[in-house]
């Protein structure tokens, strides 16, 4: 072979191993963009599988039965266990006079000729105690229509007694029967099947299933204008907390919508949870205070004030440690949060009404201090012309960013005292739908989710207002639902 036909042979096999070459880098870019992707998605499911309660905003049902060990977001008080010095407990209180009176004698003097003599000349009470117990009995009331025949005043006519307005039937429930069925199917949670049977059992009266539906059905008619008024005065409330939680209706997933404030609380259902089932609860587009929510997206559509819940982002922050190796700025956010509500509380107890401009500073440095690190271990996606369309963020970045873009309103709590920490005021007041969904099911209607709904409502505020929730629907079974703003 010439000198020539090797550098040509050269050539060619030079120009095939760039080829080559070119392939292998292609194929290993390619390769790193899928082992990229797959660690990506690797690490989101590990970090669902090990979302709770703890770490998320998912509810504690969720939990199922492995339970989460319990690592409490507050910081140790120094205070020992239990009831404080000063603290008035619950107890039995002792009832001044008793119903029935049991003496015990000696054993030894039981048949004795002189016992009568001995217990009127000799006997004295050295202890007493007490047994507080219930009496279950049904109390029959008969009304009897009286009528005179040729009365002498009336120029020999019959005259004739009436019923009570409430007395329209030959036989019918009373008051407080009613009120226990009621109270049984809303706050005692008890499906309307059991409490059918609970009832028979104890005070063997047929009650059926649908005396019992009717009876709740009549309870939230009483109580709508009620509700009404609940609803228009948490809208002119000066803070309101709102969250919304899902439940089964009529076979399919719909969403309870919560407004509340200190004293009032307002449920409805929808089947959307966003914008259109906001705007049917009803509060939301009429409210002009400050609106605490846990920064689901369709509340920033509405021009208020708006403060996030910090305990939300306490358990996102959790959720990025024990998820995300190397988050320090997540443990770093947490104990800002927590040290601004601690000093916020200290200002409280020392009775004043603001922070100094140097905590709020300094605050307002550590934020920002903190966030820049959080943003350089986390730089956005670089944007390529490959792809069109927006990079995905992932969780830490969404975080982050959520947490610059609304920096005031995760501030608010300590800028402005009125403005509380978290939004526990309103899931305490949701929670009650999950209990009723794992004890009852489900609800069968939607009318029917409305009307426990309202009842709740009703109830719910009667609570915050000091009044008893037996009681509460006893009055409303008479219509005089309207005591509870007396």
């Amino acid at each position: 072979m010439s000198k020539d036909e090797r550098i040509e042979a050269l050539i060619k096999e030079n120009s095939e191993l760039k080829q080559l070459i070119y392939k292998l880098y292609t194929t290993i870019e390619q390769q790193s963009a899928v082992i990229e992707q797959l660690k990506q998605t690797i690490a989101e499911l590990n970090e669902k599988l090990n979302k709770n309660s703890k770490n998320s905003g998912k509810p504690p049902s969720s939990d199922g039965l492995k339970k989460p060990v319990t690592k409490s977001l507050r910081q140790k008080s120094g205070k020992k266990p239990g009831g404080q010095q000063g603290h008035d407990g619950t107890h039995l209180a002792v009832i001044a006079e008793p119903d029935e009176v049991i003496k015990h004698i000696p054993e030894s003097c039981k048949g004795c000729s002189n016992i009568s003599k001995c217990i009127e000349q000799r006997a004295c009470i050295t202890e007493k105690r007490r047994v507080i117990d219930a009496v279950v009995t049904v109390h029959v009331i008969e009304h009897q229509k009286i009528s005179f025949v040729k009365c002498p005043f009336y120029d020999e006519r019959t005259i004739r007694g009436e019923f009570p307005s409430d007395i329209s039937a030959t036989v019918q429930y009373g008051k407080n029967l009613k009120a226990l069925v009621v109270a049984l199917n809303t706050v005692g949670m008890v499906s309307i099947k059991r409490t059918h049977e609970i009832l028979g059992n104890v005070f063997c009266i047929p009650l059926s299933t649908g005396t019992i539906s009717s009876m709740v059905k009549k309870c939230a008619y009483n109580i709508k204008n009620t509700v009404d008024t609940i609803r228009q005065k948490v809208i002119d409330s000066a803070i309101g907390h709102f969250d919304e939680t899902g439940t089964r209706v009529e076979g399919s997933t719909m969403w309870v919508h919560n407004s509340s404030t200190e004293q009032y609380t307002y449920l409805s259902v929808h089947q959307k949870r966003g914008i259109e089932g906001m705007e049917a609860n009803g509060v939301l587009n009429k409210f002009r205070g400050v609106a605490v929510h846990d920064c689901w997206k369709s509340y920033w559509k509405y021009d208020i004030t708006h403060a996030v819940c910090c305990a939300h982002l306490l358990r996102e922050l959790t959720g990025i440690e024990e998820n995300y190796a190397g988050q320090i700025w997540a443990t770093k956010f947490k104990e800002l949060l927590l040290k601004m509500k601690r000093i916020k509380e200290k200002a409280i107890q020392a009775e004043k009404s603001k922070l100094s401009y140097y905590h709020l500073h300094k605050f307002d440095i550590n934020y920002d201090s903190i966030l820049q690190e959080a943003f350089e271990m986390n730089p956005p996606p670089v944007i390529t012309e490959k792809k069109r369309g927006r990079k995905k963020k992932g969780k830490i970045l969404a975080l982050i960013t959520r947490l610059l873009e609304y920096k005031g309103s995760v501030c608010l709590f300590v800028k402005t005292f009125a403005v509380p920490f978290d939004n526990n005021l309103a899931e305490r007041d949701i929670r009650m739908i999950k209990v009723k969904t794992k004890v009852s099911g489900c609800f069968r209607t939607k009318d029917g989710a409305d009307d426990f709904l309202k009842i709740m409502s009703y109830v719910g505020t009667a609570k915050k207002l000091g009044i008893n929730s037996y009681e509460a629907i006893r009055q409303a079974i008479v219509g005089n639902s309207d005591f509870i703003f007396d």
